[in-house]
């Protein structure tokens, strides 16, 4: 149903309960968002068919749906919310399993200047269809006329900033030294590692009011939050799109090489010649469009991109940027896309196949969903996938942050480590505010 304009982000932090499943994503640049809220059904799977068993259990729900409604307005009819980890198995006890998929039971989103609310129910034989249908209807009145609560003076008040102590297990210059080696040896020709960095505050976080903060700073880049119910949430303002389909068109992106932004507007275009013109940059940025292009023609896709990379400039970094985008083929699926791409050499390395079991070794630490793919899809085959980057993991009054960069010939340890200050520093103005 298409209702009055809300703002999706206030619809979910005014129903948000720490134990339950939600999924946010929004590009506020775009006047698009989308939540979702408690589980109507759900999947889990583990291993490499993971992408397989989640597209023929999606394709098993949908032939026993039944929609009603303005099932075509924007963002009408049931959403699949889904997450994947970075690696294909993850340890026991791990916080998200290598994919996680459901529908949720509430579910509204903003298109532009229409916003559109969904209510999901999964009917057993054992449901009384009346007591359902009142349900539903309530949910209709309750999004016609949704309340917000207003913040306290205490609330919207200043307060003094918190306090976090910060622990991080390992030296990245010593992995970063790593990685060259392998580079040197012939091993792979890139691996793209990462930090991972602990804090703990002396007050609770909440994770939709940080988010909050990263979609006001960051509006070109995908503000997101995915939880299971139980354990952390999983944060933060992703630049990169990994796939979108909509309309039969495929889109993605190369993202790959980076600079940070300038004083004033002279040091800033200085600095993005600077980075159009760095060998080792552009080597690194047309490593990660070959490979892109290279995978989508395996699956019969023609690749359309234009020749030379531009500077995509975000608040506190610029980087390399390289649209692509093809007609989807017949019997093509997004999730089979998304298979070929993840994980992109963008966030894992090249040759994959040597480059991947090397990041576990070297790292030190479990990635999860840190540089994994989150997003929706729907029920006519749209949808759209980012990569979890630029995150963080926030359960209670701890956060784990996460940044990384490429490692490739031409790189040092302590450009690198450089790199990954400047990442961190949206999450921890985030935490900090």
């Amino acid at each position: 149903m298409v209702v009055d304009a809300l703002d999706p982000l206030a619809v979910l932090e005014a129903i948000f309960e720490p134990s339950e499943p939600h999924f946010y994503a929004e590009r506020p640049a775009t006047a698009t968002a989308i939540a979702g809220a408690e589980i109507a059904i759900e999947f889990e799977a583990h291993g490499p068919t993971r992408f397989v068993e989640v597209q023929r259990w999606m394709q098993e729900t949908l032939e026993h749906t039944i929609a009603v409604g303005d099932v075509q307005a924007p963002f009408g009819g049931p959403h699949f919310f889904s997450a994947f980890t970075f690696f294909d198995e993850v340890a026991p006890g791990a916080a998200f399993p290598p994919a996680t998929a459901f529908v949720p039971r509430w579910q509204v989103a903003l298109a532009g200047s229409s916003t559109t609310a969904v209510a999901n129910f999964w009917v057993s034989p054992e449901v009384e269809l009346g007591a359902l249908a009142l349900r539903i209807w309530r949910a209709h009145q309750r999004f016609r006329q949704f309340g917000f609560r207003e913040a306290s003076q205490s609330e919207s008040g200043e307060r003094a900033p918190w306090k976090f102590s910060k622990r991080e297990s390992g030296d990245y210059r010593l992995a970063v030294a790593r990685g060259l080696s392998g580079i040197a040896a012939g091993e792979f020709s890139k691996i793209v590692l990462a930090r991972a960095v602990d804090l703990a505050a002396d007050h609770p976080l909440h994770p939709l009011q940080m988010l909050h903060g990263l979609r006001q700073r960051f509006p070109d880049c995908y503000a997101f939050s995915f939880a299971r119910g139980r354990g952390p949430s999983f944060i933060g303002a992703s630049p990169e799109r990994l796939v979108r389909v909509s309309q039969g068109r495929v889109e993605t992106e190369a993202l790959a090489g980076s600079i940070r932004r300038g004083a004033g507007a002279s040091e800033d275009a200085a600095l993005a010649s600077t980075l159009l013109q760095s060998e080792k940059d552009v080597r690194e940025h047309r490593e990660v469009l070959d490979d892109i292009v290279g995978r989508w023609r395996l699956l019969g896709l023609v690749p359309e991109f234009p020749v030379l990379p531009r500077v995509r400039r975000l608040a506190n970094v610029q980087h390399l940027h390289t649209p692509v985008e093809a007609r989807l083929p017949p019997g093509v699926t997004l999730l089979d896309v998304l298979a070929a791409m993840h994980p992109t050499a963008a966030v894992g390395g090249m040759p994959r196949a040597a480059a991947l079991p090397r990041i576990q070794a070297i790292e030190g630490f479990s990635r999860g969903l840190y540089a994994g793919a989150i997003g929706w899809l729907n029920a006519r085959g749209g949808g759209e996938f980012f990569v979890g980057i630029r995150s963080a993991l926030v359960d209670g009054a701890t956060a784990r942050i996460f940044a990384g960069a490429g490692i490739v010939r031409g790189s040092t340890p302590e450009k690198e480590f450089a790199e990954t200050e400047l990442k961190f520093s949206a999450m921890r103005d985030a935490l900090t505010r």
